[in-house]
Parts: structure tokens; sequence; C-alpha cells
């Protein structure tokens, strides 16, 4: 079931999306070479903490008796999602990073995440971050009230395959605001499952991940990170979105 939020819950989502692409902000300022990403984890943490919010990553999947145990996912290069920060995990010149970060506010979550440059990075890797952020902007720009979900999934792929980068399959967006992952699953390619007509007060979490290479992938031996199976990098970029009337409201950006 979608859920629609009521004026209250929009509010503190509308705050807490601020709250968290300032923080998201202020944890990319220390994405350099020779930095690791367990230091980039705990800035994210007591920046969450010290604004009045709760990361909602932490601990997640406790149920299933390995549960997440960052603030943030911190994924390299051909590392897709869910990257677990670690000390031994240190930033070097060139590489790409990708951080996501959700958080409780008021007791609503909103959900973000950015790939970032460490130090020069090669033109590829450039294109594919700025094909990926293209997409999630063309994509939203689709939406709104009493539209098809679709059209954002159509315009992701169109833009990506456009320069031969491949949208991931396997993993999808979202709803989200109560629960971190909410109803429904938000496909970056054309799906043949049930379109979703818009409503306005939906809030949906859009997050185009997308390789350089061949949509495949696979799960690492942490049991959390997904990497490509081919090998090549992948970007990932994502914005938690109120569905209006009359378009969108983006939530996460300042």
């Amino acid at each position: 079931m979608i859920i629609i939020k009521s004026e209250k819950e929009i509010e503190a989502m509308r705050e807490g999306g601020k709250i968290l692409a300032d923080i998201m902000e202020k944890v990319g300022a220390q994405v350099f070479p020779g930095k690791n990403t367990f230091e980039i984890d705990a800035l994210a943490e007591k920046l969450i903490i010290e604004a009045g919010g709760k990361p909602v990553f932490k601990g997640y999947g406790k149920e299933s008796g390995n549960p997440f145990p960052g603030t943030i996912c911190a994924s390299i290069n051909q590392e897709i999602v869910h990257g677990i920060p670690s000390k031994n995990v240190i930033l070097k010149e060139g590489d790409i990073l990708k951080i996501d970060i959700g958080m409780r506010y008021k007791g609503m979550i909103t959900d973000m995440a950015r790939t970032w440059a460490v130090g020069k990075i090669s033109e590829e890797a450039q294109k594919l971050l700025d094909v990926t952020r293209e997409s999630l902007n063309i994509g939203i720009g689709k939406l709104r009230a009493k539209g098809q979900l679709s059209k954002y999934s159509c315009a992701v792929e169109d833009h990506a395959k456009k320069f031969g980068f491949s949208p991931v399959r396997d993993l999808v967006g979202h709803g989200v605001g109560k629960k971190l992952h909410e109803d429904p699953h938000i496909p970056n390619y054309k799906s043949k499952e049930d379109d979703v007509k818009l409503k306005e007060g939906m809030t949906l979490a859009f997050e185009p991940m997308i390789n350089a290479g061949k949509p495949e992938i696979k799960l690492g031996e942490d049991g959390w990170t997904y990497v490509t199976r081919d090998g090549k990098l992948s970007a990932h970029f994502e914005d938690t979105v109120l569905i209006t009337k009359g378009g969108v409201e983006i939530l996460t950006r300042k």
C-alpha cells in the first residue's frame, strides 16, 4: 500500500530533507585522497545527532543477524550500493565514492545519495557521474499528480543508454517516509510491472544506479555490498521527492 502523507508529516520531511542535504554537503567536503570511509561515516553520524535526527541505516537488517554497521553506505568505484564504511578503506586519487544517507527526523525519514569524485577522475568516470545525475533530474521532471510513475523509469533508462551506460535492474528506488522502504518499487528502467498512478502527497525515493558496463550485479562476501559483475564503474544519485498537484518538490535539496 502506498502511503499518502499528512501536511504535518510532509513538513517534518521537508525540514529533515533540508538538514540532510546540508549534512551531505559537509560530508562530501571530506571526500579527498587519504581519507578513510570510517572517518566520513563518523562525521555523518555526529552531524545527524547534533541536528536532532537519528541514523536509519545503522542497525538496519538486525533481524537477519547481519545488521548494517554504518550511518552511511560508502561504495567505491565498482561497488554500486551498501558499501560498509571502514578504517581500512582509504580513498585514493581517481576513485569515485557513493555516499547514501538516511535520517529519521521528527518521526519521518528522508533518504539521499550522491557520487563524489576523489581528486581528479577519468573522463569516463566524470561522464558516468554527469549522466547519472542528469537521468535523475530528467526522470523527476516527468512526474506530477495523476501522472504515471513509468514516465520516470523510461526517462532514466533512455538517457543512460544514450551514452552507452546501463541502469541496474536488480535494485530499485522506493517509497519512503514512515519507514525507510515503503511501496512502491521504482525501477530505473522500462518495466512490465503494473504502472502506478501518482497522487498528491506521495513521498518517494528516486535513485538511479547506473553502470558504465553491463547491468548485471553480484553481492559481496560481507552480505551487504553490491558490485558490478563486470568490475566496471557504477554511479548513484538519490533524492526524496514529494508529489504535488503541479509537479514535484525535491525535499533533499537546499
